[in-house]
């Protein structure tokens, strides 16, 4: 075999070409031209001619007929927009004389951006970001980067899970002003976000569903709630969270301390307000110094001493391991809370009764709803960042999209 001869700068010129093709990313592209200008990149792009099937007829011709420029966007590259000049080729059948487009496998048909700059797009928006601070980061309108997006679906789950977890959130969407999330907390993985919290809707929806794994049902104190799990989940142990049953309590006593503060002078009124941290820590991780002002405060007034005594006893029953221990500490905290002549605390007891099966049942269960107010959480981040969303369904596929994408990304 003979030794062909390459000039020195063809060799030079094809190695900076695949360098450049490997530095932006374009594989099976070759890149003619890159200029830089103040705000963004262009690239002077064309694929590789070869045999194309005509769509008509069905015959491989390599004819080209002609050249068309055209303009596509594509991914940021070193802190700039990108744009792709692509010269595309235009073959003619020589047997049936159709004109076509060559193949191209980053651009779709009819599309004036790239796959990977869609598929850009979707990846940034598994964030709390808006819709707009994507759109100003690609160089695309909103309205370019919502339709993108709805192009993604999430439908609801086919089967619940052991532990279902099931709550409300403020989302002023839809001509509805509570939003209802359900989630799985053993998997910290949100299962759907539903319309509304109404009776209707819930039973409606919750029929549909396949419910024979489900051994755990978890919610707060919302009476919808407590149907549905009586309804349709009989089988599984109804369990309410622990953080809105302990915050009746703490609700009822800094009911009271704002009562009796509003009896004192300016000075002890606005030291009151300021020490009510130390009154809702529990008194026996105070320090000497902070036990002693505890001291003084509830020596003012024997009425906060009594909410006090009744904070405290009621955060000792916490302690319990089991719903048997738990029940008589339950009913005798009851019991003194229904005669202290505190009209907060009597509310609050009989509160307990109302919820004591649900309340008892979360000392022989791990479960809460923590995952689920940490997910209602950020949820309120996405929507302050987008100043609200009309659309219920967008707004339920970018909840769905974004947590789903966290959890995957966590998994692995």
């Amino acid at each position: 075999m003979g030794i062909v001869n390459i000039p020195f700068w063809e060799v030079i010129d094809m190695l900076c070409n695949h360098s450049t093709e490997k530095l932006l990313g374009l594989k099976g592209v070759i890149v003619k031209n890159v200029r830089q200008l103040p705000q963004r990149i262009e690239i002077v792009v064309e694929l590789p001619r070869k045999p194309h099937i005509c769509p008509c007829c069905g015959h491989q011709t390599s004819c080209v007929h002609d050249y068309r420029w055209q303009t596509v966007k594509d991914i940021p590259a070193f802190g700039k927009h990108t744009v792709l000049i692509l010269r595309k080729r235009r073959y003619r059948c020589p047997f049936c004389g159709k004109r076509f487009f060559e193949d191209n496998p980053f651009l779709p048909r009819y599309y004036r951006m790239t796959s990977r700059l869609a598929a850009y797009v979707i990846s940034n928006l598994t964030d709390v970001r808006s819709f707009t601070s994507v759109a100003r980061e690609v160089n695309l309108s909103v309205s370019t980067v919502i339709r993108v997006f709805d192009c993604i679906n999430y439908g609801k789950p086919a089967q619940l899970p052991e532990v279902v977890s099931i709550d409300e959130f403020k989302g002023n969407t839809g001509q509805e002003k509570y939003q209802c999330i359900l989630t799985d907390p053993v998997s910290h993985r949100i299962l759907d976000i539903l319309p509304t919290r109404s009776s209707h809707y819930l039973t409606h929806y919750f029929h549909q569903l396949d419910r024979s794994k489900t051994t755990h049902f978890i919610s707060d104190m919302w009476s919808t709630y407590a149907h549905i799990a009586q309804t349709y989940f009989k089988n599984a142990v109804y369990v309410i969270d622990k953080y809105h049953y302990i915050r009746q309590v703490f609700w009822a006593f800094e009911a009271l301390r704002k009562e009796e503060q509003k009896k004192f002078g300016r000075e002890r009124r606005i030291y009151f307000k300021h020490s009510r941290k130390l009154l809702n820590k529990r008194y026996e991780f105070l320090s000497p110094e902070h036990k002693q002002q505890v001291d003084i405060m509830l020596f003012s007034s024997s009425h906060l001493l009594t909410a006090y005594s009744l904070k405290e006893q009621f955060l000792k029953i916490l302690d319990c391991k089991d719903s048997t221990s738990a029940r008589t500490a339950l009913s005798h905290w009851i019991m003194t809370a229904q005669n202290s002549g505190l009209s907060k605390f009597v509310g609050c007891g009989n509160t307990m009764v109302h919820w004591s099966k649900g309340i008892l049942n979360s000392f022989d269960c791990s479960y809460t709803n923590g995952f689920t107010e940490g997910a209602n959480n950020k949820i309120k981040v996405l929507k302050r960042n987008a100043y609200g969303y009309r659309n219920f369904r967008r707004f339920r596929n970018r909840i769905l999209h974004m947590f789903n994408h966290s959890t995957q990304k966590g998994a692995a």
